[in-house]
């Protein structure tokens, strides 16, 4: 156990120094960062933003319904189910139908039922329907149809507010999901919340349509960016989700901000051929129910890109350009609960973990070398090693630490002196036994090993389940556990197990007081 090729001391100190050289960086100076690798701190830490966002399904639920007029209507001409007085609301369909046995029969079928699917997860259709008097019948979602539009908005809304916050450059948000409707967001650092409230508010729906006062499909009144009232046809030629990429820019003599945007092969054909037919004619460009801009189509462009004008400040150009990269959400989000975390009580966090790790620390170093002499100084070179090792992995990995990651170091501190005091303590009773002491440390070493390891690897798992499972400052406390017991294996087996080595050897003929 004590003795030790030359390629594993090497070994032993390049990754000990590599890993040291991470948790140096976090003391660079701004002015001059060699490499930009920090550990992140906290909401708790450094104060930021909380919200608490809520998607609002109601215009979903209406979509839905509306979606299953036609095929509803066109299924009961089929099945020759005679129907009356039908009536789209909101929420539900309501009709007359004289057949409800018949009705019921098609409606719940689980064969190639596109107007009610089973849903097989909640082992439940998605419609569901009531009696109402006079032969009425009101069509509406199922409890678990409601569910499933909740989870597909919840899940997508998840994933576009993580690409819009990671746009703006936010460093180690925490967005996680809370119950069946609502989304925790938090922003450590933040300086500009209402930036991010404005970008998270908007549903960012782009669609491309024409200005004209007849239309087949019908019109909408809106105005336009300049306070003109323009009527726009409701066929849509083109929506966002054909763009590939959408970059702020800088148009014509006046520098005037733009965005320029990027279509796939779908949308290029859709915009060519629009732009193609309607040569001298206004397109609106609508975001949201309103108009951001509405050009003269001066000739047809194929190329798959163009240009989105409408008196933008760069700030908004941009701002823009990021919703329409990132998607469009697929309901609103209204934001439940808002908080500003101070950075004075970040760093009154800070103060109080520090300096109960050093205290924790310095009573660690004095009990070590006052009980094991200068075996202790050996431990508490390790315990330094140990905690350097812990800082650059979290650098490497830009971690976040929160308070309770403060805690974490804390325990492992706790962690790497437990391993040393086993050892030693077995190396005690085996010089009892032993008149060499060569023998005695390297049998020490040897017996203690198993219950070290059984020690850790019980910790270990037991932090591999908090991440797993848990969220937020519960995951932080785990990641800075789970890497302080591999750091501390490291430094008590290696790095201290070849310093012991190296006095052993040096002081073998003579006895040694541990």
């Amino acid at each position: 156990m004590l003795n030790f090729s030359k390629i594993n001391i090497l070994l032993i100190y390049i990754i000990f120094f590599l890993i040291s050289i991470f948790a140096v960086l976090n003391f660079q100076n701004k002015d001059s960062i060699i490499l930009d690798k920090k550990v992140n701190l906290g909401l708790d830490l450094q104060g930021g933003s909380y919200l608490l966002l809520e998607i609002n399904s109601d215009s979903l639920v209406e979509e839905k319904i509306q979606s299953k007029v036609i095929p509803i209507k066109k299924l009961f001409r089929e099945k020759n189910l005679s129907f009356t007085d039908f009536k789209i609301n909101k929420k539900n369909l309501i009709f007359k139908m004289n057949d409800l046995e018949k009705f019921e029969l098609v409606f719940f079928s689980r064969k190639e039922n596109l107007i009610n699917p089973y849903i097989e997860n909640y082992r439940a259709f998605e419609l569901d329907y009531k009696k109402l008097d006079n032969n009425y019948v009101q069509v509406s979602l199922s409890k678990f149809g409601l569910l499933t539009i909740n989870n597909s908005a919840l899940k997508q809304s998840i994933e576009i507010v993580r690409r819009r916050i990671d746009d703006v450059g936010t460093k180690e948000p925490t967005i996680l999901q809370r119950g069946e409707k609502r989304i925790l967001v938090e922003l450590p650092g933040l300086k500009d919340p209402e930036r991010i409230k404005t970008l998270l508010g908007k549903t960012a729906k782009l669609n491309f349509r024409m200005v004209s006062e007849n239309s087949e499909f019908g019109v909408d009144e809106l105005i336009s960016e300049i306070g003109e009232p323009l009527k726009i046809s409701k066929r849509i030629v083109m929506s966002g989700e054909n763009l590939i990429d959408a970059q702020p820019s800088i148009q014509n003599q006046q520098n005037e901000p733009t965005v320029s945007f990027t279509l796939d092969r779908i949308g290029s054909q859709k915009f060519g051929r629009a732009t193609t037919d309607n040569v001298g004619k206004r397109l609106a460009i609508v975001l949201d129910g309103k108009i951001i801009s509405a050009p003269n189509i001066n000739e047809p462009i194929t190329s798959g890109k163009g240009v989105i004008s409408g008196s933008f400040t760069f700030q908004e150009a941009t701002d823009l350009a990021l919703l329409l990269r990132s998607g469009a959400l697929p309901t609103p989000l209204d934001v439940v609960e808002e908080r500003t975390v101070g950075p004075d009580l970040g760093e009154d966090s800070i103060k109080s973990g520090i300096t109960s790790l050093i205290v924790g620390f310095i009573l660690v170093i004095f009990f070590m070398l006052y009980k094991y002499r200068l075996f202790g100084l050996v431990a508490n070179i390790a315990l330094i090693a140990n905690l350097l090792m812990l800082v650059g992995v979290l650098t490497i990995l830009e971690a976040t630490l929160t308070l309770p990651g403060i805690a974490g170091i804390i325990l492992t501190v706790g962690m790497a002196v437990d391993a040393n005091v086993l050892i030693f303590e077995r190396i005690k009773e085996e010089l009892k036994t032993e008149k060499s002491i060569i023998h005695a440390f390297d049998s020490g070493y040897s017996k203690a090993k198993i219950t070290v390891l059984d020690a850790n690897i019980t910790t270990l798992i037991a932090a591999i389940i908090l991440f797993a499972f848990g969220s937020g400052p519960v995951k932080g406390f785990a990641i800075t556990l789970g890497i302080g017991i591999l750091t501390t294996l490291f430094t008590a087996y290696f790095l201290a197990r070849h310093l012991t080595s190296m006095i052993i050897l040096r002081k073998k003929n003579i006895t040694l007081r541990i």
